[in-house]
């Protein structure tokens, strides 16, 4: 419905580089800077410059950006009315960080299932930094992610945010440990520990590091897990503490405590769901977003 380059502008801009918007789109980096000349040559103006490292959009790159983000919200609307009309609801990609997709998504994919039997689903469990890049790139149409400064603000014109959970986090640390004897446990007093985070460019890993500066302190990290039973195995084992979502399950008979953390600086990671400007109005992506909500609303934290 609408030329395809202007999504590649839009990734490049997200991005600032022509390599991350070509990673997000499956294309070569020389096929992203080709649509972007031909879409420049074809409007007789500069739509991006190279500043520095980044490639920024120019004053005429801004404007066409602006209404870039309206036609893609018009478009969505269109789609939402249209699907109104016709028994045959297409195909959702829903996609989300791993503890969300279990949680979440898998059971709403399972109740559209059951709504819309001759809908085409796809579950894709991925960074929430990239679930914005498959909203962003057209190849899925609901992300839940947990919210950062990588994920767009609120204000964002080419997204809309839904609430759908703030999920405490807790210290998780060794049966006998110091801390299991204390009535109340806050962040900083585990400065001296040694950590086990996620790699550091996930969102877990910046989740815990900015919970630690808040409280007061930069956590020595001894260890990265990518999974929660990783990191439960080596917390049990003595190996260090970690922060847990209070979604992540323990399994029963791990030598694990899992404490509840207090005060001011007690960490929460907010979740939401995120849909491109004007989809929500689609019947299938509406009760996807009730289908969130009610098992979000059921969940215990």
């Amino acid at each position: 419905m609408i030329d395809p380059r202007l999504r590649t502008l839009q990734l490049v801009a997200h991005h600032g580089s022509v390599s991350a918007a070509a990673r997000a789109l499956h294309f070569t980096a020389s096929a992203v800077s080709q649509q972007l000349r031909g879409l420049s040559d074809d409007l007789g103006v500069v739509l991006v410059r190279q500043v520095g490292r980044h490639m920024e959009p120019t004053a005429a790159g801004r404007v066409l950006l602006r209404h870039t983000a309206t036609l893609h919200a018009a478009a969505e609307t269109a789609r939402a009315e249209l699907a109104g009309t016709d028994d045959a609801p297409g195909t959702i990609g829903l996609c989300g960080f791993s503890t969300a997709a279990t949680r979440f998504l898998v059971p709403t994919a399972a109740a559209l299932r059951e709504r819309f039997p001759a809908l085409a689903i796809q579950v894709v469990e991925e960074e929430p930094a990239r679930c914005i890049d498959l909203l962003l790139a057209g190849d899925c149409d609901l992300a839940l992610v947990v919210v950062d400064d990588r994920v767009p603000p609120a204000s964002d014109a080419r997204f809309e945010q839904h609430a759908v959970l703030d999920d405490p986090m807790d210290l998780a640390v060794p049966v006998g440990h110091p801390l299991t004897t204390r009535a109340v446990v806050t962040l900083r007093d585990a400065a001296a520990e040694s950590w086990i985070t996620c790699r550091p460019a996930s969102a877990y890993h910046r989740l815990t590091l900015a919970a630690c500066l808040a409280a007061g302190f930069r956590p020595r990290v001894a260890h990265h897990a990518e999974e929660w039973d990783t990191g439960t195995a080596l917390v049990a084992h003595g190996f260090g503490i970690f922060m847990l979502p209070r979604l992540a399950p323990v399994h029963p008979g791990t030598d694990v405590v899992r404490l509840r953390l207090s005060g001011p600086t007690a960490p929460v990671r907010r979740i939401v769901a995120v849909t491109r400007a004007g989809a929500a109005g689609q019947p299938v992506i509406a009760h996807a977003l009730r289908s969130i909500t009610a098992a979000a609303a059921g969940t215990s934290t």
